[in-house]
């Protein structure tokens, strides 16, 4: 049995490019995945400089964590996308990119985007922190 997962717009709200204000989750379990880094298996860091490779690397990451709780994109009920940088284009770009990945929807959930100054690991452009609910 799954949760029964909510997604809330009030229309009291600004509206979105594609996440939702509230998440409400009935009943369930939840899985707190650690931030997703653009480690491979080694723990190597993947395409310094590279946002698009980083990305590309922590939706991978984020696909086996996921999986490994028997969860989907879908099945996320909160995001926090770290990116390093203070340039709204840029971050627009990684929740474009985001968004179109095949984890996408796990950002039409409640979300949210914040450009930092550094990250745990030289070089390191992104991180994304996602809380899952978990089929009974």
């Amino acid at each position: 049995m799954s949760a029964e997962i909510s997604r809330i717009n009030p229309d009291q709200l600004h509206p979105t490019p594609g996440y939702h204000h509230i998440t409400v989750v009935e009943a369930g379990r939840t899985a707190y995945l650690a931030g997703q880094c653009p480690l491979d298996r080694s723990g190597t860091l993947v395409g310094p400089g590279d946002l698009d490779a980083q990305i590309d690397q922590v939706v991978a990451n984020a696909l086996v964590a996921l999986a490994a709780v028997s969860a989907e994109p879908a099945s996320v009920v909160r995001s926090v996308i770290y990116v390093v940088s203070d340039d709204v284009t840029a971050l627009g770009a990684a929740w474009r990119r985001l968004t179109g990945s095949v984890i996408g929807p796990a950002f039409t959930t409640a979300s949210t985007l914040l450009g930092v100054a550094q990250l745990g690991f030289a070089g390191q452009l992104i991180e994304v922190d996602l809380t899952a609910a978990l089929p009974g």
